[in-house]
């Protein structure tokens, strides 16, 4: 039997990476390109879309002369992509009309605000499943068929596409023959209505962006095309399974299941839960989107977004210089019996979900002459699995799910303490995956759903290898006791702003 290979382009916003996967979902090589980052102005960002698919071919040239490939394997193509970032190119030249505006990049925000004022929120929200904000494709798009010089002209006359990254990838891998995009990326654009899985012509018209810019939408285990990565393959291989970046961790997490979620712990932490087949209108501040479309079925997922989770630890170490490293933060969070009333409440950059107060500043609360570097530090861990417990509440409640588990990737989650600590107050299983690349590995299943390599999502789920399983320990009197201290602390901060 020939063995299958699956070649995932993850595009994201520093870098565009190639990871080669055999059929048992085990990651063989992988290869990096970082990319320009552009300011043009304060508060906005911009990436040379042409810069990104030259890398795109370099990664796959270097992974395919890697000689992890058999000769007589079968290889394919699957994507996933830095989301929400737009690209807006005239399809006769191939060439884009300006560089891509990023997911970070604030020049649609008088668009959005204009929006706002008019009273359009809630239709937007109940369409799309998502809050009025540049962070989103549509007021991008928008800004460069308004700003650059016979954009709007052409766009009208057909002539432009517009896309995220993974259309305007697929479309150049594909020499211009193929304009799709799937449908986790289309429901992060402001564009696509998540019910009906179209592009909505309303919203298209509030943003006057015209339909015929628009790439097909698709599951995101479809057969999207073939490609010979610009000659590099002799024969065109096939192009399966695209979704965004989040999306992609979160089948990569084999987060199947309604009820089950993945949080990734960085700087900040992206936390995600499977609602199941119905798109349930997201509580204030939370996004409904297109958790992964695959065998027929769509699931739908709440995500919120955490500001400071392992930044906090970072400030400990680079400004109060209370650790010497990361690395030592365990050892002083396990070097006393409990928090001795201290809460850590990190709004660096304001509250995030579900709390949203851009006004809050950081605060440590309930310190007295017997506290300690150990408890500050400690504390610092405990506001990590807080600020993630906030989240996950927030968003079962709302979709009327228990959480069944919460699946982790990211640096933190080698923190014994923090993982038992989170286990706790979610009461929730913690599975600590040692999954260094799940958006690729997101993106290679739902390739090879796409091509029969697995016959199911029960089939390619039983092939995730557990890391490390943690279960809940604390009595509930006691997770009562701290949660609720923690909430007077937020209470504290929410007061002084107002």
């Amino acid at each position: 039997m020939k063995k299958h290979y699956i070649i995932s382009i993850d595009q994201s916003t520093s870098a565009t990476k190639a990871v080669l996967f055999n059929d048992k979902c085990e990651s063989l090589y992988r290869a990096t390109i970082h990319h320009e980052q552009y300011y043009p102005k304060p508060g906005w960002v911009e990436h040379d879309a042409e810069e990104i698919y030259a890398n795109t071919v370099e990664t796959v040239k270097k992974v395919v002369e890697s000689g992890k490939i058999d000769a007589d394997g079968i290889c394919s193509v699957a994507i996933t992509n830095q989301r929400e970032t737009a690209v807006v190119w005239n399809k006769e030249t191939g060439k884009p009309v300006y560089r891509a505006v990023v997911w970070q990049c604030q020049r649609g925000a008088d668009i959005c605000a204009k929006l706002v004022e008019q009273g359009y929120s809630e239709k937007i929200k109940k369409k799309s499943g998502l809050i009025i904000d540049p962070y989103f494709s549509a007021s991008g798009i928008q800004w460069i068929l308004d700003n650059v010089e016979g954009a709007r002209s052409l766009a009208e006359q057909g002539k432009l596409l517009a896309g995220t990254i993974d259309s305007w990838l697929l479309w150049k891998l594909t020499d211009g023959k193929v304009h799709a995009t799937d449908y986790t990326n289309a429901s992060r654009t402001l564009l696509f209505n998540i019910h009906t899985l179209d592009w909505d012509d309303e919203l298209l018209d509030l943003f006057t962006i015209p339909r015929s810019m628009m790439p097909d939408a698709k599951p995101c285990d479809s057969v999207f095309g073939e490609s010979t990565v610009d000659g590099i393959f002799t024969q065109p291989v096939v192009i399966a399974g695209i979704l965004g970046d989040s999306h992609g961790a979160l089948a990569g997490q084999m987060c199947f299941d309604p009820g089950m979620g993945k949080s990734t712990y960085g700087t900040g932490s992206s936390v995600m839960v499977n609602i199941g087949e119905k798109p349930i209108v997201a509580p204030g501040g939370l996004v409904t989107s297109v958790g992964f479309a695959a065998h027929g079925k769509v699931y739908y997922a709440y995500e919120g977004n955490i500001h400071c989770t392992g930044a906090t630890i970072k400030w400990l170490e680079e400004k109060l210089n209370l650790i010497n490293s990361a690395s030592e933060v365990e050892a002083f969070a396990t070097s006393i019996p409990d928090n001795g009333g201290v809460y850590f409440v990190p709004a660096f950059a304001g509250l995030s979900a579900p709390w949203w107060n851009s006004q809050a500043k950081a605060m440590i609360h309930g310190m007295t002459l017997g506290t300690g570097k150990a408890h500050v530090v400690r504390a610092a861990l405990e506001a990590i699995a807080y600020q993630v417990k906030d989240l996950v509440d927030l968003m079962t409640i709302q979709a009327g799910i228990s959480l069944k588990e919460l699946r982790v990737d990211g640096g933190p989650t080698k923190n014994h303490f923090l993982m038992q600590f989170q286990s706790d107050m979610l009461d929730a299983t913690i599975n600590c995956s040692n999954i260094e690349e799940a958006s690729a590995l997101g993106a290679a299943v739902m390739n090879g759903l796409a091509q029969g390599v697995w016959k199911s999502l029960e089939e390619v789920a039983a092939l995730r290898c557990d890391d490390r399983i943690i279960t809940p320990k604390m009595d509930e009197e006691t997770r009562e006791m701290l949660y609720s201290g923690w909430i007077r602390a937020i209470g504290m901060i929410q007061k002084s702003t107002n």
